[in-house]
């Protein structure tokens, strides 16, 4: 069950990096690069894109710190 858990925590571990990558200020970074970082929405807040990034990145930050209490609970 440790090493299945140690994988998954690698697995998020990568895809919240690249995740975290995404984001960026003034268009600079790999968010800028994918058009990510356009500016502001019709509303005032992001783009819909920006918004599912930061959810996405919620999300996976959530995961690893559960995975990780869990690794440390069983081990």
């Amino acid at each position: 069950m440790s090493s299945i858990l140690g994988v998954v925590q690698v697995f998020i571990s990568v895809v919240l990096v690249f995740l975290i990558l995404m984001h960026s200020g003034k268009d600079a970074g790999l968010s800028g690069a994918f058009g990510v970082g356009t500016g502001a929405g019709p509303f005032g807040g992001g783009s819909t894109v920006e918004r599912n990034l930061n959810r996405w990145t919620i999300l996976f930050a959530c995961l690893f710190v559960i995975n990780t209490v869990v690794l440390i609970k069983i081990t």
